[in-house]
């Protein structure tokens, strides 16, 4: 299993999430934390400007934006949240 860790601007801009929103990406992290679910969460490696960091989706607009550590994989650094162009710029 995935072990989670939080930045402060992750936590940030989940914050200003509304609550049902805020309940919606938290059920995707806890999916996203088993393997298996990267598929059907579509956990992807994102390309320059962002090379080194991956992406998956909440829903068809919101996605999250997050590392893995350096020498385990099974440590992932939540990087951001929101929509498409909010995470992408």
């Amino acid at each position: 299993m995935i072990d989670v860790f939080y930045t402060k601007t992750f936590l940030k801009k989940f914050s200003k999430l509304n609550p049902l929103l805020q309940e919606e990406v938290y059920e995707k992290i806890e999916l996203f934390r088993m393997r298996e679910n990267h598929q059907k969460l579509k956990v992807h490696k994102l390309k320059k400007p962002f090379e080194g960091k991956y992406a998956f989706s909440v829903n068809y607009k919101i996605r999250v934006i997050f590392t893995y550590g350096e020498k385990d994989r099974n440590r992932v650094y939540l990087l951001t949240v929101g929509t498409h162009d909010q995470v992408y710029r």
